[in-house]
Formats: structure tokens, C-alpha cells, sequence
């Protein structure tokens, strides 16, 4: 991810979110809150980063004009290191914000999650892979191998991409034709690969879907997993599929706060508690909307 440059400053920046001026947790509920101490506000979620992965942006914004929004709106929360946006068909509506630091990232994420600029609620996620600009400051000597990784992952990427495939067969057929003067013809069509969104990164759902949960869980331990989180409406186990359930919340902002607390924590089936050593991690996410 390159470095982008700034950009003119857009005649009405959308104003950034309230800062919040709680000290509560990330993960955890009220109660939660109120028993844990002042330093628990630093805490950070598993697997939070410098880099911001942006989507559901408004693609008809100017690239250089959004660039600079997402600069001037982030900022607030930490020195922004660099922003990379793309034009191009696969990347269009997501940018990579990078901060100086994990919390800033972290406090952005918790607070601009769903904020609506140029009126599309925003999606934030950590980013998996480190960006140019953080490479240059964390670790400047490996900068030639982060560049030479990066663009052999972009080669690969474009090489498996299906219409970049489809081009060479026309062309391939075209010039067969030439060759043989027959009309060109393609084989069939290759099945067009659906792109699935990780589900990390799927949209704030007041349901959530639970993944890898041992062969002896119930339904009465699943609830008494998730009961300590407020707002539980119900746990729905599937028939014959004892490592999946869906438990719904009043609201998506409740079932986040358990999502968080619980996401790839070690789960007893048997004594319906998360555990510190023993038991599977579970997966829990958003449910897929619609």
C-alpha cells in the first residue's frame, strides 16, 4: 500500500464523532466496567493494529477530496501516517488509514464505527497486513522486503483475477481465428468466483453467529455464556449442528459488546463458561444480513 500525498482540503469537511469521554472498556458491559480499574480503558481488542481497514465509503466522491476527509477526520484520534485509496473496480469504497499507535486505532474504531461520511455509515475493521507507511517507521531496514512481498501478493491477486482471465481467453480465440479464419470461439465460462467478505469485517448485526463450539454444548450453556451480557433475547441452537448457534440481542451495539468479550475465547460446553485453558476457542461474529 502506497503512501498517498494530501490532498486539497474538501470546502466542507464532515465533521469527525463526539470524542467519547468514557473510561469503560472496550469489552465488557456496565457492570463489567464499574468492577474494572481506571487502566482497563487502555486495554486493546485481540488483533487491533495500527491500520484502519475503511469500507462502505461513497464511491462518488473524489478520491483526493475523500483521501483527505478520512485524514482530517482521524486525526483526532492519533497522528495519521499515511491514507491509501484505490480507484480501481476491486478497491472502490474502502481505504487504509494508518496511526501512530494501537490505541489511537483502537479509540477510532470504537467511536467512528458506523459515522456517516458523505452519507454512507462508515465499517471499520484492523487491517491484517502492515502498511508502507508504517513499515518506514516501525522497522525502515525491511522496507525493500515489505515492498517485494507486497507486490508479488498484488501479482498474485491479478493473476487469479477472473476478468483478467477472461480477457486472455478472448484474445487467445481471436487469434485463433485469425489463424485458422473460423469464427472465434470460447470455452465455457468458468464459474464466477463469489468474493466473500471475511466474516471480521462483516456489518454490526444484533445477531450473532457462533462458530466451533465443542460437541457437548447446549443450549443451556450457551446461555449461560452469554447471560452476564445485557440485553439477551434468545440463544437459537441448530438441530443436528451441536458447533454452531445464533444468539440475538435487543439492539447490534449490545451484541457487539459480547461479540468483543467473547470472540475467540476458550468455551466449556460442558460447564457453559469461557475458560482460560481448556476448551475450543469459539468464533463468534456478526450474523450475514438479509
Amino acid at each position: 500500500m502506497a503512501d498517498t500525498q494530501t490532498a486539497p482540503q474538501p470546502e466542507q469537511a464532515p465533521a469527525p464523532p463526539a470524542a467519547s469521554t468514557s473510561d469503560a472498556p472496550v469489552n465488557g458491559d456496565a457492570d463489567m466496567a464499574d468492577a474494572a480499574p481506571q487502566s482497563a480503558a487502555a486495554e486493546l481488542p485481540e488483533g487491533a493494529t495500527e491500520v484502519l481497514y475503511v469500507n462502505n465509503l461513497n464511491e462518488k466522491i473524489h478520491l483526493p477530496i475523500m483521501k483527505q476527509s478520512l485524514k482530517v477526520l482521524f486525526r483526532e484520534y492519533g497522528n495519521v501516517l499515511g491514507v491509501t485509496a484505490h480507484s480501481n473496480v476491486r478497491m472502490r469504497g474502502q481505504a487504509f488509514v494508518t496511526l501512530d499507535s494501537k490505541e489511537a486505532a483502537a479509540k477510532a474504531v470504537r467511536e467512528v464505527q458506523k459515522f456517516p461520511l458523505y452519507g454512507r455509515a462508515m465499517q471499520l475493521a484492523f487491517a491484517r497486513t502492515e502498511s508502507d507507511a508504517l513499515v518506514k517507521k516501525r522497522h525502515p531496514d525491511d522496507m525493500d522486503e515489505h515492498l517485494k512481498t507486497r507486490a508479488e501478493r498484488k501479482k498474485v491477486s491479478r493473476r487469479e483475477n477472473p476478468l483478467r482471465r477472461k480477457r486472455l481467453a478472448q484474445k487467445a480465440a481471436a487469434k485463433q481465428a485469425a489463424e485458422t479464419g473460423q469464427a472465434p470461439t470460447l470455452a465455457a465460462a468458468a464459474p464466477r468466483r463469489i468474493v466473500q467478505m471475511p466474516d471480521e469485517y462483516l456489518p454490526p448485526n444484533k445477531i450473532l453467529f457462533v462458530q466451533n463450539l465443542p460437541d457437548d454444548t447446549t443450549k443451556e450453556s450457551l446461555e449461560a455464556l452469554f447471560h452476564p451480557y445485557p440485553n439477551l433475547l434468545e440463544v437459537r441452537t441448530i438441530p443436528g449442528r451441536r458447533n454452531i448457534a445464533f444468539v440475538e440481542f435487543i439492539d447490534e451495539h449490545s451484541s457487539g459488546v459480547a461479540r468483543d468479550a467473547l470472540h475467540n475465547s476458550r468455551f466449556s460446553g460442558t460447564t457453559g463458561a469461557a475458560t482460560g485453558e481448556e476448551g475450543l476457542k469459539i468464533k463468534v461474529t456478526f450474523a450475514k444480513k438479509g
